[in-house]
């Protein structure tokens, strides 16, 4: 769809891609075969970022401060609604769509954030679609 492939766009373009990476290739010597050099879209680095003090819940955890979060993949964001009955999103279910969990995104994520909130509505649409469609 024109709208997925928008967004998709849209998503490289507003520096989405800085912690929410594309693709990894699985490594080589894993004990099972099957999980070896797999190519995988997950849309996440699996690092902890700060994201600022609007989502800090105060609560270090090891060495993550209150606002530091691993980023969450992003594949399967589409199908929320249908597996979970409820479409909650960040760590604590304060966003209700993914539109208002980009919103929520501070420190690290406040960049793309930015460019999210200053894109006219049929870019921020065009951009949810496309995580809706993984």
């Amino acid at each position: 769809e024109p709208d997925v492939l928008a967004g998709k766009k849209l998503f490289y373009d507003m520096g989405c891609i800085s912690c929410h990476t594309p693709k990894f290739v699985t490594r080589r010597g894993t004990p099972n075969k099957a999980q070896a050099f797999q190519l995988i879209w997950p849309y996440s680095d699996f690092l902890l970022h700060d994201m600022g003090p609007g989502l800090a819940d105060g609560q270090a955890v090891g060495e993550a401060t209150g606002s530091e979060w691993r980023t969450p993949p992003l594949w399967g964001s589409g199908l929320t609604q249908t597996v979970n009955g409820n479409s909650f999103f960040l760590h604590d279910g304060r966003a209700r769509t993914l539109a208002e969990a980009i919103l929520w995104h501070g420190g690290e994520g406040q960049k793309a954030r930015d460019r999210f909130a200053a894109a006219d509505a049929a870019d921020r649409d065009a951009l949810v679609k496309f995580l809706e469609s993984f």
